[in-house]
């Protein structure tokens, strides 16, 4: 690999590129036709997630459409878990399913299936083998909170409350759900390092519903963790942590996770993290995904804004959150010239 003709890497390592890079959360799926044709062919969602060339498919092309600088692996945070030994379904128009739910049963239940995670390692192949030379790849992986919010409950909830009540009423059944996760985690991101991606994110969609002392137990904690086992095998591989919703505990979390950039969401004032985030951490973010679905001028001001922002540390731009299956093509298109300008 080389760092030096891959933006994204040279920006994550800390670098200048010549070109701002740019990928977006999400990029693969549903706004784009040729996914839904695939989809429509293979199925199930999961079907599509375990079927190497068809996740390699979904993930290439986004590439091929647009050329970002970064290509990010098509999977789902919940693999994670389904390696664990918990079942592992989505149902139509309501989302992911894990059963048992852990706030009825215990951890010591289930009986782990790593080798659940070899397909994606397989698909993790076929993408590296056909990207262009300039294309950086990422991997990625839940963080272990938002993981074990669905672990906990079964399924996703805006309040995370299931979670949350046996955080403080049984810490220590918690604290094992989130080391199994945790382990789990390290292995499957090296796994994907060992089959070819070149940088790894740390989802972290739900932090944003922990009080501070909280965040810091759930979020900071075990990422840090994650990180130091992580780069013992991989010391020269980034770590991009996200942690959505995060605002100002942002600061704690880039000084004690260990992470090489961090991911702003769309709430964060990105004049505020410029100022008060660590001097030369690579930040990447943060635009609406409500402001790419509207495009026209008011997508080229908040543009214009994140740039300028941004333009004295290394800066990935992308989404504050994932892409939305609603978003015009021709709004992506537009977001790229604004960019590459």
């Amino acid at each position: 690999m080389s760092v030096s003709n891959k933006p994204l890497l040279t920006v994550l390592n800390g670098g200048k590129a010549d070109i701002l890079p740019i990928w977006l959360m999400r990029q693969a799926g549903r706004y784009l036709p040729e996914y839904r044709a695939l989809r429509a062919e293979q199925g199930g969602f999961l079907d599509l997630v375990y079927d190497a060339d068809a996740a390699a498919e979904v993930t290439l092309q986004p590439i091929r459409r647009f050329g970002f600088d970064g290509a990010i692996l098509f999977s789902d945070i919940l693999i994670v878990p389904h390696a664990l030994g918990q079942d592992l379904r989505f149902e139509a128009g309501e989302g992911p399913r894990l059963s048992p739910p852990l706030v009825d049963a215990s951890l010591k239940a289930l009986e782990a299936v790593p080798e659940r995670l070899e397909a994606i390692y397989r698909t993790v192949e076929k993408v590296a083998q056909a990207l262009p030379p300039t294309t950086a790849f990422l991997g990625f992986a839940g963080s272990p909170w938002t993981v074990a919010t669905y672990m906990v409950a079964g399924q996703g909830s805006r309040e995370q409350a299931e979670a949350r009540r046996m955080a403080y009423r049984d810490p220590e059944a918690f604290q094992e759900i989130i080391e199994a996760i945790a382990a789990m985690t390290v292995d499957y991101l090296s796994g994907q390092v060992e089959a070819g991606v070149e940088a790894v994110q740390l989802f972290d969609s739900w932090s944003g519903s922990l009080s501070p002392s909280q965040f810091e137990k759930w979020v900071i904690s075990p990422t840090a963790r994650i990180v130091s086992e992580f780069k013992i095998r991989h010391p020269e591989v980034p770590v991009i942590g996200f942690p959505k919703g995060a605002g100002g505990k942002l600061i704690a979390y880039a000084r004690e996770t260990g992470v090489d950039a961090v991911g702003l969401d769309e709430t964060v004032d990105p004049s505020w993290a410029a100022a008060e985030l660590p001097k030369d951490l690579p930040v990447q973010g943060n635009l609406d995904p409500l402001a790419l679905i509207g495009g026209g001028e008011a997508l080229a001001k908040a543009v214009k804004d994140i740039i300028s922002a941004f333009q004295d540390r290394p800066h990935v731009f992308n989404l504050g959150h994932g892409i939305l299956q609603d978003t015009p093509i021709e709004h992506v298109e537009q977001l790229l010239r604004l960019v590459r300008r």
